[in-house]
């Protein structure tokens, strides 16, 4: 079959700049890559048809030649001509015009090393009820790594510089196999940075990076609740050849409170009401998150029913919730002379009211 014109298969016109042929083979070979058509063999063959007419236009001499006098100009000089083999001689010829623009990501995230953002950092933070509620400000020890100064974070000691690594030649990467299936793995001897420390750093033995104390401010936001995790940007460990930091994680822990329990954004909590006043009503001293505030009970309150302040609750940066206070009925262990006199008559009352008798009169009506 005879062979394309290089500038066809590039989609150019003959007399084409050198960007613009880089641009139409980086186009052409992120559209056919065998990874994004798997199986495909028309997609393999035009990514080889791509790589080889890229081959002979962006070296001068080949190009000069191919312009003159064709295929047949070319025929013998190295690749030109003949095709590729694999996919690995085409990484191994052009994988540098890619750059950072993602062609050696289909190996695998493979190619020179690049600055590496730091690992993130998490811990547990308990606080009181009331300042997850109100938001609060907390400072925090803890130990990360920080940069080196002696070696400024490279690791090599002062008057050296890391060097390439022998094992993948500063790629990161090794790879293994023949054809499309090739293996890639990080590299064993560098961790993936493509380079090593001949000459380490005394401080920080080659680490680039030494444990210290660290203290930092950590806002607490009001209505904060148990089990949330803040995100403090920043401040984790340093990232490796200058990357940027983590972050640092903050998971958080509200303790109970003795008084309130929250549910969404109101705040829940149980007073004692005597007989006394559920039945006649009172203005009693409730607990706030602001002190206290005088609630009125009013007369008749059952045990267990629910009385809401209006306001008093979270506020979580939207609506404010309210205070529901549950009214819990206290009944004395012990009683005065005076007081065990007044709740027999209160008793004695009731029974000629037949309070009582019509309740056992409901019950028995169910089951009769």
């Amino acid at each position: 079959m005879a062979k394309r014109d290089y500038y066809e298969v590039l989609g150019l016109q003959k007399g084409a700049s050198s960007d613009d042929i880089k641009k139409a083979y980086r186009k052409l070979a992120m559209k056919y890559h065998p990874d994004r058509n798997p199986g495909d063999k028309e997609a393999e063959t035009k990514f080889k048809e791509a790589a080889e007419a890229y081959e002979v236009l962006s070296d001068d001499q080949k190009k000069g030649r191919y312009d003159q006098m064709g295929h047949a100009g070319v025929d013998g000089m190295g690749h030109a001509g003949h095709g590729f083999n694999s996919m690995e001689d085409i990484f191994s010829q052009f994988g540098d015009i890619f750059g950072g623009g993602g062609f050696e990501q289909f190996f695998g995230g493979g190619g020179r090393s690049h600055p590496n953002q730091g690992a993130s950092l998490k811990l547990g933070l308990r606080i009181p009820f009331r300042d997850a509620v109100r938001g609060c400000t907390r400072t925090i020890d803890l130990r990360r790594a920080e940069t080196c100064k002696s070696c400024s974070g490279s690791g090599a000691k002062s008057g050296s510089k890391p060097v390439t690594c022998r094992t993948c030649g500063g790629h990161g990467v090794v790879r293994q196999g023949q054809g499309f299936f090739v293996v890639q793995t990080t590299c064993p001897t560098c961790g993936g940075q493509g380079q090593t420390i001949k000459d380490p750093c005394n401080a920080c033995h080659g680490e680039g990076a030494i444990p210290e104390k660290v203290t930092i401010k950590v806002r607490i936001p009001a209505g904060i609740e148990d089990g949330s995790r803040l995100r403090v940007s920043g401040e984790g460990e340093p990232g490796r050849q200058g990357g940027p930091r983590g972050d640092l994680y903050v998971h958080v822990q509200v303790e109970a409170d003795a008084y309130f329990e929250r549910h969404d954004n109101h705040l829940v909590c149980k007073i004692p009401v005597t007989y006394a006043q559920a039945s006649l009503g009172a203005e009693l001293e409730v607990p706030t998150l602001e002190g206290t505030a005088k609630l009125k009970i009013p007369s008749g309150t059952q045990p267990g029913e629910i009385l809401r302040m209006r306001g008093l609750g979270i506020d979580d940066g939207g609506r404010k919730g309210d205070q529901l206070v549950v009214v819990n009925l206290t009944v004395p262990k012990k009683v005065t002379g005076r007081q065990e006199e007044l709740l027999k008559e209160l008793g004695r009352i009731e029974d000629e009211a037949g309070e009582q008798q019509g309740f056992f009169d409901k019950i028995k009506k169910m089951f009769a």
